[in-house]
C-alpha cells in the first residue's frame, strides 16, 4: 500500500499526556493510517516529511474561536494555521451565525464588533444553512459550531427586557432543538451581553437542558468573571448538577484587582463540582488582558442593537450621565461592569477606522479623555458613534499569577477567544506557541506533554470531537510539526499581526495547509457536524 503521507524521525507527542516517542505517522484517505515504531524503508508514499527530530502532535483545537464570518472572508484562516490550530469551535458567547430568520439586520450589526463583516451579505438562515455555507466557501481547518443562546434569544424576543412567557420559551427551546438536530456541537451563552443579560436562571436551564438527549456540552461565559464571578459559578454548576450535562466554562479567568489572588479558590470549584458527578471543563487564554466589542462596556439597558436607537441614546447629555453613574458608582447589581472593575485606564480602543479616532488606536481611553479634555464616558460613547458600533476594546485586568496557577490544571484546555480586525489582540495570531515557549520551554510551568494534551485530547473530548486530539490509527489526519526549541509566539500588543516562529508543518485530514511556516492556499477542512 502506498500512503498519501508519512512523517517520519519524529518525537511523536500524542495528545494523551504520555512520554513522547520516535517514530513515523503514516496518513492514508484523510486519517491516521499506522504508527512506526523502527524506520521501515519498505513503507511507501506520496510525500515524505522528515521531522528532523521535531514534535509531531495532533493539530491544536481551539476551544473558543470568533472566526464565524471570517472564514469566508479569508479562507486559509492564516493567524490560526499558522500556529498549528487545525479545529475551531465557533458560535461562542452565545452568539452563533444561526438560527437567524426573518429581519435580523440590526442583530448582525449588533454582532459586528464581534464577528465583523461579511461581503456580500449572509446566504443563510438556519444552521443547517451555515454550515452548509461554510462547505461550499471552503477553508483551510476544520470548524464546528455551538447554537447560542443570544442569537436564538433575539429571534424571539429581540432585545427586550423581560422574561419569557412559557409559549415564546418552547420556541426558544424549538431554536435550540433545530441547531442541534442540523449538526451544533452544543449550546453556548453570554450572560454579561445583551440580550442574554437579561435571562434568568429558569431561562438558561429551560434551554441547556435540550442538550441532555444528546450530550453535548454547555458552554457559558457566565454572569461574572469578577464581583460576582463566585454566585456565577455556583448557578452554571447547579445547572449542569440538575440537568446532568456536559459543562464547559469559557476563559476562565478572575478579573478587576478584588478578585485577583484566588485562582485556588476558582479551581476548587470545578473539582468540587466534579466530585459532585459534574462533568465540567474549562479554557483559557495565556494573556492578562481580555478582548470584546466595545459596546459590550454599556450598561445592559442601552439599546445596543439598533444603531439609530443607540445613536440616539448615547447622543443624550443626560442618557450619557446614567451610563457614566452605572459604570464609575455600580449602580446594577449582578452586570459585568467591565470599565467598573478595570478603570478606565485599563482599556484600550482597537479596530478603529473613523477619522476621529483612528489615531487613538491602542490607547487607552482616559489617556485619550485627558488629552482631549473631556470626561472618559464622553470618549467611550462618542468612538462608538464614530465607529457606528464596530470599534473592539482590550480591557487589562487579570494577574499573572493567576493565569500560571489556571494553566496548571489539567482541567483547562487553551482557546485564542481572538476577535478579528485591523488591530486584534495579540492571542488572535500568538495563544498556542506562546504557551509553547513561554510556559513550556522557558518557565516549565507545564510538561510539554502536559501542554499538548491541553491543546488537543481536552478540548476534543470537552466538545465531542471524537476522531480528533490523538494520534491513533483511524483517527483524522489532523497533525502538526513543530520544533520545540524554537517555538515562539512573536505578536504583542505593539504588533499584534505577527505570526509565530517554529510551528513548521500543519495538516488537516491529512492535507499540508503549512509547509514550512507559510500557508499553501490549501482549504481542505470542513464544518463538522455532530
Amino acid at each position: 500500500m502506498t500512503l498519501d503521507l508519512l512523517v517520519e524521525n519524529a518525537r511523536i507527542v500524542d495528545g494523551t499526556g504520555a512520554p513522547w516517542y520516535r517514530g513515523a505517522v503514516g496518513v492514508a484517505n484523510g486519517r491516521i493510517d499506522r504508527i512506526v515504531r523502527e524506520p521501515d524503508p519498505e513503507l511507501d508514499a506520496e510525500t515524505r516529511i522528515d521531522a528532523g527530530g521535531s514534535v509531531l502532535a495532533p493539530g491544536f483545537i481551539d476551544a473558543h474561536s470568533h472566526s464565524d464570518l471570517e472564514l469566508f472572508s479569508d479562507p486559509t484562516l492564516a493567524p490560526k494555521t499558522r500556529q498549528g490550530i487545525t479545529t475551531e469551535i465557533l458560535g461562542q458567547d452565545g452568539f452563533s451565525m444561526a438560527p437567524l430568520y426573518g429581519e435580523t439586520g440590526p442583530f448582525r450589526e449588533y454582532l459586528s464588533g464581534l464577528a465583523g463583516r461579511l461581503d456580500g451579505g449572509w446566504s443563510w438562515e438556519s444552521m443547517g444553512e451555515y454550515l452548509e455555507a461554510i462547505k461550499e466557501s471552503g477553508l483551510a481547518p476544520d470548524v464546528a459550531t455551538l447554537v447560542g443562546h443570544g442569537t436564538v434569544r433575539y429571534e424571539v424576543l429581540g432585545m427586550d427586557e423581560r422574561t419569557p412567557d412559557e409559549s415564546e420559551l418552547e420556541e426558544m427551546a424549538a431554536l435550540v432543538r433545530e441547531g442541534l438536530e442540523a449538526g451544533a456541537v452544543g449550546f453556548s451563552t453570554g450572560l454579561v451581553y445583551t440580550p442574554q443579560v437579561h435571562a434568568d436562571t429558569e431561562e438558561v436551564s429551560r434551554l441547556a437542558g435540550e442538550l441532555a438527549p444528546y450530550g453535548r456540552p454547555f458552554v457559558a461565559h457566565i454572569r461574572s468573571e469578577g464581583r460576582w464571578i463566585w454566585e456565577a459559578m455556583d448557578e452554571f454548576v447547579d445547572i449542569g448538577a440538575d440537568l446532568g450535562v456536559p459543562l464547559h466554562v469559557s476563559h476562565f479567568k478572575l478579573t478587576g484587582a478584588a478578585q485577583q489572588g484566588k485562582a485556588d479558590r476558582l479551581i476548587g470549584h470545578v473539582e468540587s463540582a466534579r466530585e459532585r458527578g459534574v462533568d465540567i471543563t474549562a479554557d483559557q487564554y495565556p494573556y492578562t488582558a481580555g478582548s470584546s466589542m466595545l459596546t459590550s462596556l454599556l450598561p445592559p439597558w442601552v439599546p445596543s442593537s439598533d444603531f439609530e436607537a443607540l445613536r440616539e441614546t448615547l447622543s443624550d447629555p443626560d442618557q450619557r450621565e446614567e451610563i457614566r453613574r452605572d459604570i464609575e458608582e455600580w449602580r446594577i447589581d449582578g452586570w459585568e461592569n467591565v470599565a467598573g472593575k478595570t478603570g478606565w485606564d485599563a482599556v484600550e480602543l482597537t479596530n478603529l477606522a473613523s477619522v476621529a479616532f483612528a489615531e487613538e488606536e491602542g490607547r487607552s481611553i482616559e489617556a485619550i479623555a485627558t488629552d482631549r479634555g473631556e470626561r472618559p464616558v464622553d470618549v467611550l460613547c462618542e468612538a462608538i458613534l464614530a465607529e457606528e458600533g464596530e470599534a473592539a476594546m482590550i480591557a487589562h485586568g487579570l494577574a499573572e499569577d493567576d493565569i500560571r496557577e489556571i494553566m496548571g490544571s489539567d482541567r483547562v484546555a487553551i482557546g485564542t477567544d481572538g476577535l478579528f480586525g485591523a488591530r486584534p489582540h495579540p492571542r488572535v495570531y500568538g495563544t498556542f506557541p506562546r504557551v509553547l515557549s513561554r510556559y513550556v520551554r522557558e518557565d516549565d510551568l507545564l510538561g510539554l506533554e502536559e501542554a499538548v494534551f491541553k491543546m488537543t485530547a481536552l478540548p476534543a473530548r470537552a466538545m465531542g470531537l471524537e476522531s480528533k486530539g490523538l494520534i491513533r490509527p483511524g483517527l483524522d489526519a489532523d497533525l502538526v510539526v513543530f520544533d520545540p526549541a524554537v517555538v515562539d509566539d512573536r505578536a504583542t500588543f505593539e504588533e499584534p499581526a505577527t505570526h509565530p516562529l517554529g510551528i513548521e508543518h500543519v495538516f488537516v485530514d491529512g492535507e499540508a495547509v503549512v509547509r514550512d511556516g507559510e500557508v499553501t492556499g490549501a482549504l481542505p477542512g470542513s464544518a463538522i457536524r455532530a
